[in-house]
C-alpha cells in the first residue's frame, strides 16, 4: 500500500525558501553583484579613458583662441571674403578654440574692396530695363550709365525738339520707356553702402565693426579691444591679420602677458611677423598649409614651455647651502655639513671642541 502523499499550498513553501534565504544567506548579499553599483563605478572609468587616450583636449588643456581682423589693411584681393573668412576660421581653430572673432574696418575702405570685385555673393544683379545679369554691382551701374542712360537722354532730346502733334505723339511713344527707366535708376544709381560686406563676414561666424572715416580709428578700437580681452584673460592665443605697424606693441605686451600670437599678412618677412611667435601669408591659409604647420608649431610651443619650467635658476639662498662632495665623501656627512650651515659659523659644539682638543 503506497504512502499517501500531503500537499503543501505554494504560499507555505515561499515562506519556508524566504525564511530560510534571510537567515542562512544573509551573509552572501553583500558579495551579490550589484549591476547599479557596478555600473557607475565602470562609467567613471570608462570617463577616465576616454579622456586620456580620446584626441580631444581637457577643458584644463584647451587654449582660447580671439581672432582680430584689421580689415582696412589685409582684406584679401583675389578670393570672395566669405571664403576667406572661413578659411582663417578653420586654420585659427587648429591653435585651440575659437572664443572671439572681430573685424574692424572704415566704411569707405570696405566699399572700395567691394568695387574690386572680389565678393562674390549668391546674388545675381540684372538689369530692371533689358533684364541682363551681372555678377557684381559695379558692372550694372558702368552698363546702365553706358546704354541706358544715353537712351534716355536721346529721347527728352526728341521731345524737346519736337512741337505741337509730334511732340504729343513722341510723349505718348516713349511713356512707358521713360518710366520704367526712372523706376530702374532709382533702385541701380542709388549708391549702396557696405553692399553684403557685413553679410559675408557675419556669415562666417564675425562681428563686424566699421568706424568713421578719421585716420586711425578703426586700428585704435582694434587695440582697445585686444587689450581688454588680454585684460580679462578671455584669450590664450590671439590671431592677428594685419601688416600694420601699429600693433607692434600690442603684440609685445601680449608676448609679456605669455600670450600667444600668430600674425596673417602678405608681408612675407615683415615686423610683426618678427615679433609674433608664428606667423602666416594669405597663401598659406587659403592652401592649407597653415592648418598643417599649426601641428608642429603647438608642438614647438609646448617643448617651450616644458624647457621654461624645467630651468634652473640660481638662487643664493638656496643653493648656498649646498656643498659639493667629493666620491670619497659620505653622503651623511654631507647631510651633517648642511644642517650645521645653518648655525653661526663662531658657534662650535662642545663634542667638536672637546674633539678637537
Amino acid at each position: 500500500m503506497l504512502p499517501t502523499v500531503r500537499k503543501i499550498p505554494i504560499g507555505a513553501v515561499r515562506k519556508i525558501l524566504s525564511s530560510f534565504w534571510d537567515e542562512n544567506l544573509s551573509h552572501v548579499k553583500s558579495h551579490i553583484y550589484d549591476p547599479s553599483r557596478y555600473y557607475h563605478c565602470n562609467l567613471r572609468s570608462v570617463y577616465r579613458f576616454s579622456e586620456s587616450h580620446s584626441g580631444s583636449i581637457p577643458k584644463s588643456d584647451r587654449t582660447n583662441v580671439a581672432i582680430f581682423w584689421d580689415l582696412d589693411n589685409k582684406p584679401p584681393n583675389t578670393v570672395p571674403l566669405f571664403i576667406a573668412a572661413s578659411k582663417l576660421k578653420t586654420t585659427a581653430f587648429s591653435f585651440g578654440s575659437v572664443r572671439l572673432m572681430v573685424a574692424y574696418g572704415k566704411s569707405q575702405q570696405l566699399n572700395c574692396v567691394e568695387k574690386k570685385g572680389s565678393i562674390k555673393t549668391s546674388e545675381v544683379f540684372s538689369c530692371r530695363v533689358c533684364n541682363r545679369k551681372f555678377s557684381t554691382n559695379e558692372k550694372l551701374v558702368n552698363h546702365f550709365r553706358q546704354i541706358h542712360e544715353s537712351e534716355h537722354q536721346k529721347r527728352l532730346n526728341q521731345i524737346e525738339s519736337a512741337r505741337g502733334t509730334r511732340r504729343v505723339k513722341l510723349v505718348g511713344r516713349y511713356s512707358m520707356n521713360m518710366e520704367k527707366y526712372r523706376n530702374a535708376a532709382r533702385y541701380i544709381l542709388t549708391p549702396v553702402v557696405g553692399y553684403k560686406l557685413g553679410d559675408e563676414l557675419k556669415r562666417a561666424g564675425f562681428w563686424v565693426q566699421t568706424s568713421s572715416h578719421e585716420p586711425q580709428k578703426a586700428n585704435i578700437a582694434l587695440k582697445n579691444h585686444m587689450v581688454e580681452t588680454m585684460d580679462r584673460r578671455q584669450a590664450d592665443c590671439i590671431v592677428l591679420v594685419s601688416d600694420d605697424m601699429d600693433f607692434l606693441e600690442v603684440l609685445k605686451e601680449a608676448k609679456r602677458r605669455c600670450v600667444k600670437t600668430v600674425v596673417v599678412g602678405d608681408v612675407s618677412d615683415g615686423t610683426l611677423k618678427r615679433a609674433a611667435d608664428t606667423g602666416f601669408s594669405w597663401k598659406e591659409v587659403l592652401l592649407g598649409k597653415a592648418k598643417k604647420e599649426a601641428v608642429s608649431v603647438l608642438r614647438r610651443w609646448k617643448d617651450r614651455d616644458i624647457l621654461k619650467r624645467l630651468e634652473w635658476i640660481y638662487d643664493p639662498k638656496v643653493d648656498s647651502k649646498w656643498y659639493e662632495f667629493d666620491e670619497d665623501t659620505n653622503v651623511e656627512n654631507g647631510i651633517d655639513a648642511r644642517e650645521d650651515d645653518a648655525r653661526v659659523w663662531w658657534k662650535l659644539d662642545k663634542d667638536t671642541y672637546a674633539a678637537s682638543t
